[in-house]
């Protein structure tokens, strides 16, 4: 099931549930039990379906609330809250560490290589230099992301270059330079270097003497997990100290999603998530549950291959717009 089927389903249980004369605890299961059926088949993870369910049937117990409350309302806004919740559990997380890292990451910053206590979590800061590396499987959009990711940055007057760290895949470094090319941002990468731990730590060491204030590393994928893929994340992890480690999740992934991310976390301190291809046609729902996995919050998503198709993500945005309230905000951005 497709997000925009999603939403249509989630919105079609309410208005089912708001045209009954009576609203009792039959009528909410029966709502529920269409709005867990629709996030399942859009591949949410079992546990998040089941943990929003008793979580809503918690928040409404329909036979207490007093005469004269908007029983319809109160199911909606829950059910808006509880959607919020699953996409918001990595922000929550971060915000916990951020406090709990605040101390030890202000003495870190004053090195002037990166503030890693914001970092961490997706959040850069002007006047600091700081290492992006992004990660992901072989065909989840991370190059063309990077460069996304970077133009992203330009625009908001940040001097931002690139990194081909991708020595697996046939023709990595020729697609970053023709990106990079086409957005007007340096790139390095090597065509006979064939340790991309070198490769990363040359580039990030030539672009800081260069006064590059966002230095983005882009690694090698795989078509799946395997060890030698997790090794030589680790490998570029320590010679280039990123600042902030980014998760490329494709969102027509599926059920998938969620081990892959574990697999991931595991591996390397993930601090983001960038879902790309949540187009019309994108599931969405197992890359978003994803969210889970990592513990970390989703920033971006990828809305298609062009350039400009990249928006920085907030969960009551999105949530509104998947069911079909609009998103006043992200118009606004666009205007501005």
């Amino acid at each position: 099931m497709v997000l925009n089927e999603l939403g249509a389903k989630i919105t079609g249980a309410l208005a089912a549930m708001s045209n009954q004369m009576v609203i009792d605890e039959k009528v909410l299961d029966a709502c529920l039990k269409e709005i867990c059926s629709a996030l399942l088949q859009s591949d949410v993870n079992v546990r998040l379906v089941a943990g929003l369910r008793n979580n809503i049937k918690k928040r409404v117990n329909v036979e207490e609330l007093a005469a004269g409350l908007n029983k319809r309302k109160i199911i909606e806004k829950a059910v808006f809250e509880e959607l919020c919740a699953i996409l918001d559990s990595g922000n929550e997380a971060a915000a916990a560490a951020a406090a709990k890292d605040k101390d030890s990451s202000s003495s870190k910053a004053k090195d002037g290589k990166g503030d890693k206590g914001a970092a961490k979590f997706g959040e850069l800061k002007k006047g600091k230099t700081h290492v992006v590396m992004f990660v992901g499987l072989q065909g989840s959009g991370k190059t063309t992301t990077c460069t996304k990711y970077a133009y992203y940055y330009k625009k908001k007057a940040w001097k931002p270059a690139l990194v081909c760290a991708d020595t697996f895949r046939a023709g990595a470094f020729d697609q970053l330079k023709q990106n990079a090319t086409k957005a007007s941002i340096p790139f390095y990468g090597s065509y006979s270097e064939t340790d991309p731990a070198l490769i990363a730590a040359a580039g990030v060491e030539l672009f800081r003497k260069d006064g590059r204030d966002l230095i983005i590393v882009d690694t090698s994928g795989r078509h799946k997990q395997e060890a030698a893929l997790f090794e030589e994340m680790r490998q570029v992890a320590e010679a280039v100290n990123p600042d902030l480690v980014i998760f490329v999740m494709d969102g027509s992934i599926g059920q998938a999603a969620f081990d892959q991310a574990k697999a991931f976390k595991e591996s390397v301190e993930v601090g983001a998530v960038i879902v790309t291809k949540l187009d019309g046609h994108a599931k969405g729902g197992g890359a978003l549950s994803a969210v889970s996995a990592t513990k970390s919050p989703v920033i971006f998503i990828g809305t298609g291959e062009h350039m400009d198709q990249f928006e920085s993500f907030e969960t009551k945005r999105f949530v509104s717009r998947l069911l079909g309230r609009g998103d006043v905000s992200g118009l606004m951005d666009k205007i501005q």
